[in-house]
């Protein structure tokens, strides 16, 4: 074993009572090296990084293996002795901060209340602790950004904060479990080189866990690959990167793209366009003079950082939020801004698939209820009839009809987004607006809905309205694309001349902090920024 040697797990082996979580599982971490995990949800990825220090989820529980951290194994430890192990050797940083730090209390009182407890610290002792972390993690105003609520900072800010957090005992192990995935791409940059620069200057060990493998391949130095509770693949991160030795690898490295374009699809004749809207939330204006077209048969996708008003313009193109001023016109033909007074067919031909389908279907409705409504509603289907379109439907999702009889929490993510897709579809419309609906998926489920949207448009005949976030995604699948800032549409054309040759400095900013897979493009790209 390495004298630099932080984390052991040897073997390990995690059961419930109904299945195993984790199989025969083997890691380890040095000083100053960060490990990166790597799987869909329920892989196993973060119940592996909890395992560290012993945390596991209620009816869960190690039945083979050993954990070692710091020299000092784990096993057979009592709760008191686990407990001041979590609160001097290791840290965790969650994926939303803003779930993590209780709104009621000053940020600084929050980040340093372990080591007030532990070490009695005083009022100016613990303020001074602070402020040095916030100056070394560069947020605004050191002096007095821990006198502000949680709710008064940014997310990127607020993650930053909880970084913080996670040193202020300076632990030999930190746990990063999908730091950035709820940021912006450009605030995304700002925290993963403050996170790499920690383990090197404070000369901790770190698991980076991501289900995107661009992010992990520019912070770790190795890379350790999760499916259903295995390892299905480990090594240093340019070999795996490089050279991945297992499909399912292969088919991660695949996904993050090659940097082609959509296929040119559909005609140039508008089918859809938005005339110099606005749109606000009472004295708020969230959209303003927004103007955009979407082709017949085509994909435009809206892309933008969350605050942009993406979303805001889409459901005022759908009706469910008025515009204040401006014309939305669908083959030349106005619709009223209320849906409630559009025309019976007008209601039917935009349809909104939302980013969240758990919020979306009713629990207490089969897929059948779910699917069948808008059938009955626009169509006046029932019997014999209904239950033939309700077959050609979920064929073409691509899921069993015997799904017709389950529950939606039966369902994985990506099949209850199938069923949304199926419930849209089932009005006939020319318009689907797609609302960040893979931003909750893992990349090959992703790939999955981007490859059934791909084949409907061309067997059905649909335009796309597509929000989104993820420019590598916009790149792949739109045909035009819209980019947005603080209410505005700042560029609107070409995918591909939006991509190689963007006008605004935003748009360039945006698609350069996309991460690549690309050996040291962090490390360039903070070199370029600063």
């Amino acid at each position: 074993m390495s004298g630099n040697r932080i984390l052991s797990i040897d073997n390990l082996r995690v059961e419930t009572r109904t299945g195993v979580l984790l199989d025969d599982v083997s890691i380890h971490v040095d000083r100053g090296e960060v490990l990166g995990i790597i799987g869909e949800s329920g892989a196993g990825k973060s119940t592996l990084a909890l395992s560290s220090i012993m945390l596991f989820k209620a009816g869960c529980r190690p039945t083979a293996g050993s954990i070692t951290l710091g020299g000092q194994s784990l096993m057979g430890l009592g709760t008191a002795e686990l407990e001041t192990i979590r609160r001097t050797k290791a840290s965790y940083v969650a994926q939303s901060a803003a779930a993590s730090f209780n709104p009621f209390y000053r940020l600084e009182d929050q980040v340093t209340e372990i080591p007030a407890m532990a070490q009695k610290l005083t009022a100016t002792q613990r303020r001074r602790m602070a402020i040095e972390l916030f100056e070394e993690l560069q947020l605004p105003d050191p002096e007095n950004f821990g006198r502000r609520y949680p709710h008064q900072v940014s997310g990127g800010q607020l993650q930053r904060a909880m970084i913080a957090m996670a040193l202020i005992n300076q632990p030999d192990l930190i746990i990063f479990d999908e730091p950035t995935t709820a940021l912006d791409v450009t605030t995304q940059i700002e925290v993963l080189r403050l996170i790499k620069k920690v383990a090197s200057t404070h000369n901790c060990g770190a698991l980076y866990i991501s289900h995107d493998l661009a992010v992990v391949s520019q912070m770790a130095d190795r890379i350790v690959v999760m499916r259903n509770g295995k390892m299905v693949e480990q090594g240093p991160t340019r070999q795996l990167v490089d050279n991945p030795q297992t499909d399912y690898a292969r088919r991660l490295v695949a996904h993050q793209g090659d940097g082609s374009y959509a296929t040119a699809n559909g005609s140039d004749k508008t089918l859809l366009d938005v005339r110099n809207v606005d749109v606000g939330y009472g004295g708020v204006a969230a959209v303003k003079d927004a103007s955009i077209k979407l082709g017949s048969g085509s994909v435009l996708a809206l892309v933008g950082e969350s605050g942009s008003g993406k979303t805001t313009l889409a459901r005022s193109i759908a009706g469910l939020q008025p515009a204040r001023q401006g014309e939305i016109r669908m083959r030349d033909n106005l619709l009223t801004p209320l849906v409630e007074r559009r025309s019976f067919d007008q209601r039917r031909l935009v349809q909104y698939i939302h980013q969240l389908p758990d919020l979306a279907l009713n629990p207490r409705q089969t897929i059948r209820d779910v699917i069948g409504r808008p059938l009955s509603y626009f169509h006046r289907l029932r019997g014999a009839s209904a239950e033939q379109r309700l077959r050609e439907l979920m064929e073409a999702i691509e899921l069993p009809a015997a799904y017709l009889d389950r529950y939606p929490a039966s369902l994985s993510g990506g099949q209850k987004q199938r069923v949304c897709i199926a419930r849209s579809l089932a009005a006939k419309p020319d318009i689907l607006i797609c609302d960040e609906i893979t931003s909750a998926l893992d990349p090959l489920v992703e790939e999955s809905i981007i490859k059934l949207l791909t084949r409907l448009i061309k067997d059905e005949g649909l335009s796309i309205l597509f929000i989104t976030h993820n420019l590598g995604l916009a790149l792949r699948f739109s045909h035009t694309t819209a980019v947005m800032q603080a209410g505005r549409i700042v560029e609107h054309g070409d995918t591909r001349a939006v991509f190689e040759q963007p006008q605004s400095d935003y748009t360039r900013s945006l698609i350069q902090a996309v991460p690549q897979l690309r050996e040291g493009w962090l490390d360039g790209f903070s070199a370029n920024a600063a």
